[in-house]
C-alpha cells in the first residue's frame, strides 16, 4: 500500500562545505543537523560527482552522471526524457513538491515550462536560477502557472515556510508526499559578488575559526568567512522549522529526511578553476539521513557519491532503487551488508576544464584534457587525458602538495589511473587514455 511508505524531504543546500557542521567535528553552527546525525546516518565521506551547480542537480535528480544526462554545465535545461526522482516517486503513488532553485531548465530568470520541471506537478514553487530572480532579502519565484510570487524577508526563511506549508497540506492526504527543497544559501549572491547573512549573523559569527585549508591562501574568506557562517547558521535554524513542521504534522515518524548540498566552496583560493575542481574545498559534502531506515546513530566510513542519493532514497522508501542509474543504494552501507563498495568517489569536472577525478580515503587523483574546453565539451572526446593532480591525504589533508609526476607515487598514480578509466567507462563514457603528467609537481 503507498500508505504504508515513508514520506520524504529532501533539504539541499547550495555549495555549503561539510566542514561548516558540528556533527562532522566542524564549527558549531548546526544543531539541528548534528541532533539528525546523532540519532540517524552521517556520511563520513560524502563527495559531489560535479562540482558545478545544474549538473549536480542533474544528478541528483536522475541518478546518473552529468555527462550522460547531457546537462555538463550550467545553463542546459534536463532532457525531457531523463527520469527524476519526481517521475519516480509519482508513478508509486506519491504527491511530490518542489521549492526554490531549480537549475535544470534553461530559463534563467525566467518561468521554467511544465515540461522542463522534472515532473514535479503536484506543487511547483520555483526559479530556474534562483539568485538571478532575487535578492538575500526580496525577489519572486513562480508558481505552477507562471505566476510571480513575490517575497520580502531572508530568502531561506521564506523557502523553509512553503515547505512547512507543502507538508502541512500533504500530511492530510492518505497517499506519502515527497519533497524537494532547495535552497539558494550559502551560495553567495551573484550580482553582489558577496555572500549575505541575515542582519546581525556576520557580527555573530566574526571571530568563527577559518578552516585550515582556507587561511593559509588568498581569496574571499577573508573579508566574507563570517557572512557564510551566518548563512550556514541561519539555513540550520530553517532545518528546525521543516523538521518542526514534520512534528506538527504527526508525520515525523514515518519521514526520511535527506541534508545534502552539491558541491563545496573554496572562496576563490584557487581564483582560475573556482569551484570547479578535484580539490576537497569544492567536492567534500555534508550528507546526513534520518527516519525509517536510518535512525541508527551511524557514521558511514566509504566514499559516497551525489548520485548515490536517489537510488538510496527509492530504496529506502521501499520504491525500490531502478537500473539505469548510476549511483548504488546507500541502504546496503547502512545495513552493513556491502562488503564490495567501490573504494573511490569518482567525479567529473566541467566548465574549467574538462577534467574527471577520483576520491578515496587517502587519495586525491585528478586529469584534465588539455586539449578540450570545458564550457563546450561533456568529454575529452578522441584525445587522452593527461594526469594534474595527486595528493596523499594523510599526510597532506588540505592538499598543498601536488605529487603527480613523481617517480616515488609512479605506481599508486598507475593504480588511481586504471581504476579512474574504470570508473570513467562505467559512467557511459568511453574508456580514456590517460597520459602521464607532463611536468614534475
Amino acid at each position: 500500500m503507498a500508505s504504508e511508505r515513508a514520506n520524504v524531504v529532501v533539504f539541499f543546500t547550495d555549495q555549503q562545505r561539510w566542514d561548516t557542521c558540528g556533527c562532522y567535528g566542524g564549527l558549531e553552527l548546526t544543531p539541528n543537523l548534528d541532533r539528525l546525525a546523532a540519532g540517524g546516518t552521517r556520511m563520513e565521506r560524502a563527495f559531489t560527482c560535479q562540482p558545478v551547480c545544474g549538473p549536480a542537480r542533474a544528478s541528483l535528480q536522475t541518478g546518473r552522471y552529468a555527462a550522460a544526462t547531457g546537462v555538463f554545465r550550467n545553463g542546459l535545461a534536463l532532457p525531457g526524457a531523463e527520469r527524476t526522482l519526481a517521475g519516480r516517486f509519482k508513478e508509486a503513488g506519491y504527491r511530490v513538491g518542489y521549492v526554490g532553485k531549480w537549475h535544470l531548465g534553461g530559463t534563467r530568470d525566467r518561468p521554467v515550462p511544465a515540461d522542463r520541471r522534472g515532473g514535479y506537478d503536484d506543487y511547483w514553487l520555483a526559479s530556474d536560477v534562483l539568485e538571478f530572480t532575487s535578492h538575500p532579502t526580496e525577489g519572486h519565484l513562480f508558481d505552477a502557472d507562471d505566476r510571480p510570487v513575490e517575497f520580502t524577508g531572508y530568502r531561506s526563511d521564506f523557502l523553509a515556510a512553503r515547505a512547512a506549508e507543502f507538508i502541512a497540506e500533504a500530511a492530510k492526504a492518505p497517499e506519502p508526499f515527497f519533497l524537494f527543497l532547495s535552497t539558494v544559501e550559502p551560495h553567495h549572491q551573484n550580482d553582489m559578488e558577496r555572500f549575505v547573512a541575515p542582519d546581525g549573523y556576520a557580527a555573530r559569527y566574526a571571530a568563527a575559526p577559518v578552516p585550515a585549508d582556507l587561511r593559509e591562501l588568498p581569496g574571499d574568506w577573508r573579508g566574507q568567512w563570517p557572512d557564510y557562517c551566518g548563512m550556514c547558521a541561519r539555513l540550520d535554524e530553517n532545518l528546525g522549522s521543516v523538521l518542526a513542521g514534520l512534528d506538527a504534522a504527526g508525520v515525523r515518524g514515518r519521514t526520511i529526511v535527506a541534508f545534502l548540498s552539491d558541491h563545496g566552496c573554496h572562496f576563490r583560493t584557487r581564483n582560475n578553476e573556482y569551484k570547479r575542481s578535484c580539490h576537497d574545498s569544492s567536492i567534500r559534502v555534508p550528507m546526513v539521513f534520518s527516519g525509517p531506515s536510518f535512525d541508527r546513530r551511524l557514521a558511514i566510513p566509504e566514499c559516497v557519491s551525489l548520485v548515490d542519493v536517489p537510488p538510496t532514497l527509492l530504496d529506502a522508501a521501499g520504491v525500490g532503487a531502478p537500473e539505469g542509474m548510476h549511483g548504488r543504494s546507500m541502504t546496503a552501507l547502512v545495513e552493513r551488508r556491502d562488503d564490495d563498495w567501490p573504494e573511490e568517489a569518482f567525479v567529473q569536472i566541467s566548465e574549467s576544464e574538462v577534467g574527471r577525478a577520483i576520491r578515496t580515503r587517502r587519495w586525491t587523483y585528478s586529469v584534465f584534457a588539455p586539449g578540450r574546453k570545458g564550457w563546450e565539451d561533456p568529454d575529452c572526446g578522441d584525445q587522452p587525458y593527461v594526469e594534474r593532480y595527486l595528493y596523499d591525504l594523510a599526510a597532506d589533508p588540505h592538499q598543498r602538495v601536488n605529487l603527480i609526476g613523481r617517480k616515488s607515487h609512479r605506481e599508486i598514480a598507475d593504480r588511481l589511473r586504471d581504476r579512474l578509466i574504470e570508473r570513467t567507462a562505467a559512467a557511459g563514457e568511453p574508456a580514456p587514455t590517460v597520459e602521464p603528467a607532463r611536468y614534475f609537481a
